[in-house]
């Protein structure tokens, strides 16, 4: 078995399959074992609900529970399924990965979460009990299971969930970026578009151990890697994403970002009483698609649009007052220096001839409408959580809807 003082990197590979996506994703198990075996520096840490053939036959839903290092599974255990959208399962996880990195001595630990995402709303769905985490309990989880982690060992209490990998839809959003970094998140890779199962190539943990010492490159390394990633038959193949984002969730960036963008929405607020800037400031927003930009499908994101789209269109409108333009453009600059590494592609062919060539950086719920505010409501909600309302996002749609 390996040494502790060999590995570099705990990886974290939580995934719920209680959903259509179960065997679609599975492949992160696959990829996890072909990594663990080709870069011994990582470690697995796995939880996966699931009810396809695995270790027990397929139709039984149940949940696994083990770790995999060099390729080789063990300390294996099956139970009854969790609840995989359930905060405490997410905290116990946490927890049970950051005493594995405890053990290794590892230098970074990250979690990859595995299944539906839906942007601001949260993700993590199990369909048998009809859950799905919003976005402030996925952050909450983690920082719960790093309490609980320095509770039952309060010497290595300064351990941490250095990063997260959401291989998930529509999860690279300002809102999400914000309550990771409360919890003590320092990166997040995601996409803010929809992604196709399997998704992010579980590989992205060796680009992740190979750069621990530099961030960026890091970022490039990941993000090349999801975006390179193709699965299928030759001539029938596909890319897991249209658009894929490394974030840096540093404190104080974040603040920065949170107080810009409040000052904007202030500023909107105030401004559009008038309805020639409202009607500008409307226009602005527009020219900035939103996400799930396909047609074939009817799908809720379109509110979601890149921020530093939306904040930039603002700034150069030169009908707007100065005060507005100003605010807009300390925003746009508070949200680019988040981002690490993005790429996007220019024609995404599973959902049709769609151009994510502006889908910059993380995305911010932004609705033009009525209908947008909050069109999952009220089984799940975009807005109801504490970035939007940290950054008067209720007074900006008031205003502008």
């Amino acid at each position: 078995m390996i040494q502790a003082n060999n590995v570099r990197l705990e990886y974290g590979l939580y995934r719920d399959g209680d959903n259509n996506l179960d065997d679609a994703q599975s492949a992160a198990i696959g990829q996890a074992l072909e990594t663990s075996a080709q870069d011994p520096a990582i470690s697995f840490t796995i939880e996966d609900t699931t009810a396809r053939r695995g270790l027990l036959p397929a139709h039984y839903l149940r949940t696994e529970s083990y770790d995999v290092d060099q390729g080789r599974p063990h300390d294996v255990t099956v139970e009854p399924p969790k609840n995989m959208s359930a905060r405490s399962t997410l905290a116990a996880f946490v927890d049970r990965t950051l005493d594995r990195a405890e053990k290794h001595h590892a230098a970074a630990t990250w979690i990859e979460l595995v299944d539906h995402g839906g942007g601001d709303a949260g993700g993590l769905e199990s369909d048998q009990l009809g859950g799905f985490m919003s976005e402030d309990d996925i952050a909450g989880a983690i920082a719960d299971g790093v309490a609980m982690h320095a509770q039952a060992h309060p010497d290595d209490a300064a351990r941490h969930v250095d990063g997260i990998v959401a291989n998930q839809c529509l999860m690279s959003t300002l809102g999400f970026a914000d309550a990771l970094s409360h919890a003590g998140v320092r990166y997040l890779a995601a996409s803010p578009e929809v992604m196709l199962a399997p998704g992010v190539p579980s590989e992205s943990a060796a680009a992740i151990e190979q750069h621990l010492e530099d961030p960026r490159a890091m970022a490039g390394a990941l993000t090349s890697l999801t975006m390179r990633q193709s699965y299928g038959e030759p001539g029938d193949s596909w890319h897991p994403a249209a658009a894929f984002d490394v974030l840096d969730l540093d404190r104080e960036k974040i603040a920065r970002m949170e107080n810009a963008v409040k000052v904007l929405n202030d500023a909107i607020a105030t401004d559009a009483h008038d309805p020639t800037w409202r009607s500008a400031i409307r226009l602005d927003a527009r020219e900035v698609d939103g996400m799930a930009r396909f047609t074939e499908h009817t799908m809720p994101w379109h509110a979601d649009r890149p921020a530093a789209g939306v904040y930039g269109a603002l700034a150069r409108d030169a009908r707007l007052p100065d005060d507005l333009r100003l605010a807009a453009r300390e925003a746009r600059v508070a949200v680019n220096d988040l981002v690490l590494s993005h790429r996007e592609s220019r024609d995404f062919k599973p959902y049709g001839d769609v151009s994510y060539r502006d889908a910059t950086g993380p995305t911010v719920h932004f609705p033009l409408t009525r209908t947008q505010i909050d069109p999952w409501g009220p089984e799940i909600s975009e807005t109801d959580n504490a970035f939007y309302k940290a950054v008067d996002g209720p007074k900006l749609a008031r205003a502008i809807t």
